[in-house]
């Protein structure tokens, strides 16, 4: 008897042992978070797992899914699995789309999530952050930006007795320059300054111009300021003829005659400092874009963002603030050479401002102060079909500048809904 009844305790000690151990196995279980990203495709793929890994280490509770889908299909996809309920818990937009999936009510605000995690903004640059604000909302965080100023060949100023441009510069002091550098020779250009919609939102922006009214409730685009802006644009290409025409560059980009030389002065994205390094034989440097009334650089930046519904927020967040302002997830980026981090961390900085060319990198933060965003509705792609039409009209002299924002205007009041 007494040896049943041992063995029966002997069990029953065995059994809650094993279920105890099974239950802090569960406890201890890490939680999964799935993340949908486009710009990990092809080699940063291997950057992401880098932050993956180092995240995984500091947070053991927390395992990262890492979804890649190219861009083409990506927003596709995005879209189906928010409409049916599979949403992943943590995703990047770009901008663009950032507004608008912000404004359709899908997004976290992560405000409440700042406050619970004494979460630093400091370490962020400010105007980074504000981007992804809607309506006095956050709904993201920064994972990169990169931003256009102005690229310019040292050795073609030298040349024509020009001096460097300066951050003090206007639209002034830029034409008179490209003029200098225009007289080189019959196949040597001042500047390369595209003539199209996702320049121009910007451009006139630097005149005191605007696409809307400020509560976009109504286009402006034919404002004198715009005709201004796009006649200023425009004269370049027709008149004075410091910017080619489109036959005479005989399809040639603006970076393939800049590393040919035929050209002083592009206006272009950070991107092609990479490509610049390496295959540039002359001196060249950067600097803030010029303007008229005032400065308006261009801002690109994708964001992170959770899922309103997702089940698992502090940890998503916990996984996009570590990417969005982690000094770990920083320093990657910029020792590969992957996309800019929009963080202030003067030791990160200070290895990204030490590299050279160009000697003066510190514009690309500085350029920052002058950010603008591109002008999102809900039509934007139409949108900006149909500003791009007009305005070729005008860069190749079919119509005047007054012409055709006249008509651009028309069209689009009657094809596009604002508010």
């Amino acid at each position: 008897m007494f040896k049943k009844i041992f063995l029966v305790l002997v069990i029953s000690l065995v059994f809650i042992g094993s279920f105890a151990g099974w239950v802090t196995a569960e406890s201890n279980k890490a939680v999964t978070i799935d993340f949908l990203n486009f710009s990990g495709a092809g080699e940063p793929s291997k950057y992401l797992e880098e932050m993956k890994k180092v995240f995984e280490e500091q947070n053991p509770d927390i395992k990262i899914n890492i979804e890649i889908v190219g861009f083409g299909e990506y927003f596709t996809l995005l879209q189906t699995r928010i409409a049916g309920g599979t949403a992943p818990d943590s995703y990047e937009l770009n901008y663009e789309n950032f507004v608008t999936y912000a404004k359709k009510g899908v997004l976290l605000d992560l405000e409440p999530l700042f406050v619970k995690n004494k979460f630093d903004t400091s370490v962020l640059d400010n105007n980074a952050l504000n981007a992804f604000s809607v309506e006095g909302k956050q709904y993201g965080l920064p994972a990169m930006f990169s931003d256009v100023v102005l690229f310019y060949n040292k050795d073609l100023f030298d040349k024509a007795g020009a001096s460097y441009p300066t951050a003090d510069w206007t639209w002034h002091d830029e034409q008179k320059a490209a003029e200098k550098i225009r007289a080189l020779g019959n196949n040597i250009f001042g500047i390369c300054h595209p003539v199209h919609f996702w320049e121009f939102y910007k451009v006139v922006q630097q005149n005191g111009g605007s696409i809307f009214n400020e509560d976009k409730t109504k286009f402006m685009v034919n404002s004198p300021q715009n005709v201004e802006t796009l006649q200023f644009m425009v004269d370049r290409v027709l008149k004075s003829n410091v910017m080619p025409t489109e036959a005479q560059v005989s399809g040639m980009g603006d970076w393939e005659l800049f590393k040919a030389e035929k050209v002083g002065m592009i206006v272009t994205g950070i991107w092609a400092f990479p490509e610049f390094i390496k295959t540039c034989d002359f001196e060249w440097d950067i600097a803030i874009e010029p303007g008229n009334t005032k400065k308006a650089t261009h801002f690109f930046s994708n964001g992170l963002v959770i899922n309103k519904d997702s089940k698992k927020v502090e940890q998503a967040y916990r996984w996009i603030s570590f990417m969005s302002a982690s000094k770990e997830a920083a320093k990657i980026r910029v020792d590969s050479g992957w996309e800019l981090p929009a963080v202030t961390y003067p030791d990160v900085l200070a290895s990204y401002l030490e590299q050279t060319p160009p000697a003066s990198r510190q514009v690309v933060f500085d350029s920052l102060q002058y950010l603008v965003t591109p002008p999102v509705i809900e039509q934007f792609a139409e949108m900006a079909d149909i500003m791009g039409i007009h305005l070729a009209k005008a860069r190749d002299g079919v119509k005047t500048p007054q012409e055709a924002l006249d008509e651009a205007q028309k069209e689009l009041e009657t094809k596009i809904k604002l508010k």
